[in-house]
């Protein structure tokens, strides 16, 4: 085992002890939370290391960028043992609409789909069903992306009644503040939304704040620099 992945190991092991603990402490088995490792701006070589320690799922933010890696990590694969096992890729980071094809052709499921708009282009683009998560911009910060709270019955009706469309659930960013005890109202008010709309899927929790969203009901949680360090 080279250091690099020595320490991907122990950052593994402690993210995954810190997942059980929370996940007990809402009174669910760890294995009901996804770990999405995030592996933006790290090279296909993390991606393989990763494997190796056991990550099957990866979230990147950028098409293109992931398309790439992700052909790099094909190719690698293509040499290396079959115990690997196979990436799934997330898309985490916002969609635009142009980049939709493309984004069809590199990810399993999009957790950033986030108006009318783009239910409308990834469905009609789609040749079978796609999974996808709503993105819902809880605290209201104009600075990011994410459907307003109020939008959101309107949303899952529509992504319901389109065709190749599997509506997975709601994912929200919190915002970052200086107590994570400040997020679980946001991660409570989309635990709510989730459960009004009679949705199972909770994309919310990253490294600073993982813990508490698990405690809110996660299902599934992004994290990078708890796992790869700073990003290059």
């Amino acid at each position: 085992m080279t250091a690099t992945a020595s320490v991907l190991a122990e950052r593994l092991a402690e993210v995954r002890a810190r997942i059980a603990r929370a996940a007990d402490r809402s009174g669910r088995p760890p294995e009901a939370v996804t770990l999405i490792a995030v592996t933006k701006t790290h090279p296909a070589e993390t991606v393989l290391e990763a494997l190796a320690a056991g990550l099957t799922d990866f979230g990147e933010n950028r098409v293109q960028e992931a398309t790439a890696k992700a052909a790099e990590v094909r190719t690698a694969l293509a040499t290396r043992p079959a115990s690997l096992g196979t990436p799934t890729w997330h898309l985490i980071g916002h969609l635009q609409t142009n980049k939709v094809r493309a984004a069809l052709g590199a990810f399993a499921i999009l957790h950033s789909v986030d108006s009318e708009r783009l239910l409308r282009a990834v469905s009609g683009a789609a040749t079978s069903p796609v999974q996808v998560f709503i993105e819902v911009n809880v605290a209201a910060e104009p600075q990011k992306y994410g459907a307003a709270v109020a939008q959101v019955p309107a949303l899952v009706e529509l992504a319901r009644a389109l065709p190749n469309l599997e509506l997975r659930g709601l994912m929200t960013v919190a915002p970052h503040v200086p107590d994570i005890e400040q997020t679980r109202p946001v991660f409570r008010t989309l635990r709510g939304l989730a459960e009004r709309e009679g949705l199972a899927g909770l994309s919310m929790g990253m490294t600073n704040d993982y813990e508490v969203a698990i405690e809110e009901g996660a299902t599934h949680i992004r994290v990078g620099r708890a796992l790869f360090g700073e990003r290059s």
